[in-house]
């Protein structure tokens, strides 16, 4: 287990195109396993589906999620950069309608 890193967390949100699609959701998971799995520069890394919403202010639109901490700033950019992210998304590009990431630096 990887210690969770608080200098950099950075949070991906994807909207699939078919996102009942089952093969379409084992690809994904598979090739972002492979990804997270390869990566140089992330610490730790959570991988979410959207739960049951209970209250309004609760957005279960998208697909998945993805936290993955970082020692820095920097180090979030090495990731960008590294041969197994450029993989991850040349692999699943053509799955997702819509991506939003949030970068936050820990206070």
């Amino acid at each position: 287990m990887k210690t969770f890193d608080p200098a950099f967390a950075h949070t991906v949100y994807f909207w699939f195109n078919n996102p009942d699609s089952q093969d379409d959701k084992d690809r994904f998971e598979a090739s972002l396993q492979k990804f997270l799995n390869n990566s140089k520069y992330a610490k730790t890394n959570f991988i979410g589906t959207p739960p049951m919403a209970t209250r309004e202010v609760v957005d279960g639109s998208f697909t998945y999620s993805l936290i993955v901490t970082f020692e820095s700033a920097e180090a979030q950019q090495l990731y960008q950069e590294e041969e197994a992210h450029l993989v991850f998304i040349e692999e699943c590009k053509d799955l997702w309608a819509k991506v939003i990431v949030y970068d936050s630096n820990g206070i």
